[in-house]
């Protein structure tokens, strides 16, 4: 039996979140955008924490957080729903009590020092493994740790890190061994901002404010490994891909929340002495703009049952990052056309989602590099057409 419904306690859920980022999130767009324009960050730290401590008061935090670390361990399905909910506003809000996955596998001397503090929101962290000349193809960095006695020295760069410029902790991905490289030879570090390593902003079309990361000479000591020795590379591949299917989630709510305006203008904006939902080009945006949103949905629903029942769901979270990704970003060109030049402008946030959605093309795995997966696995034999239904 197929069952397509959430339930009670998805859609209580659900529902609970649209009404808190409705009542509290929303109202602060306006304010967000104005700060933009005038070249501030969309939401100071101190608001963001009070949106945060709100949301706790309602039970919401640490979604993804262990119970035991005072989380919801909410589960992939229930976390991308979430993350739809949250996805139907630009406001830059995120739900606190959280920390990177791969934090968990620290040491409980660690997990005190970097884990436990981010969570609370006393730390912040940023992951960074790619490189100038290592982008899609990780396995290529050269940032190297060289072992002295019970320390370790870093060398290298780092580049588009989200978080780098206000981390003040990295969890940096080193070659330890070069004739092994990713095959045992890449460690992680969890390396202090005070240890030396430095950031500089890099400028985007968006307001995704990622850093290069510079470390010269910077020791480390041999407790800050996180995970066993060489086998860093495992760790990355755990971070970049348990939550894959998360961004198209969040997609989904952008996606929903801008054909929702679609509508709303169509009925309302009148074109020689009609409104222009009566046009068939408009009924046209607005249709493909639907059916779009729906097969995403269900692709990334799939896939985070997929990683809920324990199931690889590598393949099934490409095809949702592929395709839920590349849905927001036709979606927005449309809604941004039915709106004409307001649209354009920055007194709406369809130029912004323009720019901020064509992101998501890029990070956390290419379209190129979403393809070349699921080309390989099906001419490899690793899955099969169809076989979502075996």
């Amino acid at each position: 039996m197929i069952d397509f419904e959430l339930s009670e306690e998805q859609r209580a859920v659900k529902d609970a979140v649209r009404q808190f980022i409705t009542r509290e999130v929303m109202p602060l767009e306006s304010t967000v955008l104005l700060n933009e324009r005038e070249g501030r960050p969309g939401i100071d730290l101190e608001t963001l924490r009070d949106l945060q401590a709100k949301a706790r008061k309602h039970g919401y935090w640490g979604i993804n957080t262990p119970e035991e670390y005072g989380g919801m361990a909410a589960g992939p399905i229930m976390s991308a729903i979430i993350a739809g909910e949250s996805g139907r506003t630009f406001v830059p809000f995120r739900f606190g009590g959280s920390a990177d996955n791969i934090l968990y596998a620290g040491t409980e001397e660690q997990k005190q020092e970097f884990l436990i503090p981010t969570i609370e929101g006393e730390r912040r962290s940023c992951f960074a493994i790619t490189e100038p000349g290592a982008g899609s193809d990780a396995r290529n960095i050269r940032t190297r740790a060289v072992r002295d006695g019970d320390e370790w020295i870093i060398n290298g760069e780092k580049i588009f890190i989200t978080n780098g410029n206000e981390a003040d902790f990295v969890m940096v991905f080193a070659v330890t061994n070069p004739e092994r490289g990713a095959n045992g030879g890449v460690t992680c570090f969890l390396v202090d901002r005070a240890m030396g390593w430095e950031s500089t902003p890099i400028p985007t079309m968006g307001e995704w404010g990622p850093a290069s990361l510079s470390f010269q000479d910077v020791r480390v000591p041999h407790r800050n490994i996180l995970g066993e020795e060489g086998h860093g590379f495992d760790l990355a591949m755990q971070w970049i891909g348990q939550g894959r299917f998360m961004i198209p989630a969040g997609a989904l709510g952008a996606a929903e929340r801008m054909i929702e305006m679609a509508i709303e203008q169509a009925n309302s904006r009148v074109s020689m002495g009609k409104p222009i939902a009566e046009y068939q080009a408009i009924q046209w945006h607005i249709a493909d703009s639907a059916v779009e949103l729906e097969a995403a949905r269900w692709l990334t629903l799939r896939a985070a049952w997929q990683v809920e029942q324990g199931v690889d769901a590598r393949h099934s979270s490409s095809i949702a990052k592929l395709y839920g990704t590349n849905m927001a970003n036709r979606v927005v060109d449309r809604v941004l056309q039915i709106h004409g030049g307001m649209g354009y402008t920055k007194e709406l946030p369809l130029e912004r989602w323009y720019r901020e959605l064509r992101l998501l093309r890029i990070f956390e795995g290419t379209d190129e590099i979403q393809k070349r997966t699921i080309a390989r696995n099906l001419l490899r034999g690793h899955t099969t057409v169809g076989a979502s239904l075996s």
